[in-house]
């Protein structure tokens, strides 16, 4: 026991099979872009769902080498987590259970309130509490609808409760459709009946990612990016604001290493399923990544990975920890060989953007897709 205990606490510097570097030098320098389109604004970056797959701890450690004050999540959990790495406050802004409101640290967090009821959630604690109102602005997921009867029906629940911001959500903010001008005359609708009885506000934000590009206005003092941090270009091509947001650095980078090599035949079937056969004598390598890792089997037979300047296709269906590619005749490659799996350079095959296109999906469910588990590492490139 003592033996299992002493490999706890001192935790040997050793190499994984698997890894994902997080680039701090990528991370400053999209904060500095989006201060240069919000020049006014303060910065409020979003690290809900594990910072976006980053890792919380590791973009909190690297957000305290910023002018950052302030960072927002989604829940007490990841709360806690801010409170080890983060040096400065929180944003709490999804809903939280009624007991969990009594654990948090009150001199460093603020939430965000939707409704009636988690404002009453709050009162019982009988303390001073900073809180951000939500309001719907035309998203119809959550927020409060009508502030003005909000603020009458609530009225007698504020004496502990102090407004220190105003948000929304933009819900169409990488098109210019008109729905961004809509909320936006919405919610300066709400911000001028708020500011009529409280001068508490400090944060008025209602720009995301796209937004921050897209939605400028001298009211609007805070903005809240997350997707834009972690250098994931918003817009797609033919955007006006795509050039600019191109500016943005890609922060993640992931690796596996081989651990097997396999020389089949022509015919040979790779992995289940026998949906890949081999035209011709050729290496199989094997990787210790799979789709439980956050490969998503939509890039079987299709995705791309990098040996070195090479690229490898996927062979077969990606497995649950492993995943078989294909080396043609290449006859100098050995186990323990490095791959990359996700560049940091957005025109690769085998960056976020293009494994998104790949996979008919957004680069958000690409980011989030990888395992806790496997071992982050900050680097400065």
């Amino acid at each position: 026991m003592l033996t299992n205990y002493l490999r706890q606490l001192i935790k040997p510097n050793y190499n994984t099979l698997n890894r994902i570097e997080i680039n701090q030098t990528a991370i400053l320098n999209n904060l500095k872009i989006i201060q240069s389109e919000q020049a006014n604004s303060k910065i409020i970056p979003v690290l809900k769902s594990n910072a976006y797959g980053h890792g919380l701890k590791e973009i909190a450690t690297i957000l305290n080498k910023s002018n950052v004050e302030m960072v927002a999540v989604d829940s007490f959990p990841e709360a806690q987590i801010i409170y080890q790495y983060f040096k400065k406050k929180v944003l709490i802004m999804g809903e939280m259970p009624a007991a969990v409101y009594k654990f948090l640290d009150w001199k460093r967090t603020e939430v965000c309130i939707y409704s009636s009821y988690n404002l009453q959630n709050l009162m019982s604690l009988k303390r001073k509490i900073n809180i951000h109102l939500f309001i719907n602005t035309g998203m119809n997921r959550e927020g409060i609808n009508d502030i003005q009867s909000f603020l009458q029906k609530n009225e007698n629940k504020f004496h502990n409760l102090r407004i220190t911001g105003l948000c929304s959500h933009l819900s169409n903010a990488e098109t210019s459709d008109g729905k961004n001008r809509e909320q936006l005359r919405i919610f300066l609708e709400s911000l001028d009946l708020l500011e009529k009885k409280y001068k508490t506000l400090k944060y008025i934000h209602l720009a995301n990612s796209a937004g921050v590009f897209s939605l400028h206005h001298h009211r609007l003092n805070t903005c809240r990016p997350g997707l834009a941090v972690y250098g994931i270009n918003p817009f797609k091509e033919g955007s006006p604001y795509f050039q600019k947001a191109s500016l943005l650095l890609p922060v993640m980078s992931v690796y596996s290493t081989v651990i097997a090599l396999q020389e089949i035949k022509a015919g040979d079937s790779v992995s289940y399923n026998n949906n890949y056969q081999a035209k011709k004598d050729l290496k199989i390598a094997v990787i210790p990544f799979g789709y439980y890792e956050g490969l998503d089997r939509r890039l079987s037979n299709t995705g791309q990975f990098k040996l070195g300047a090479d690229y490898v296709k996927v062979a077969g269906s990606i497995c649950m920890n492993m995943t078989c590619l294909e080396l043609g005749n290449k006859s100098t490659i050995k186990t323990g060989q490095e791959i990359q799996i996700i560049s940091a350079k957005s025109e690769d095959l085998n960056s976020v953007v293009q494994l998104a296109r790949i996979q008919k999906t957004i680069s958000h469910e690409i980011l989030i897709g990888f395992r806790d588990n496997i071992r982050k590492i900050i680097v400065d490139k």
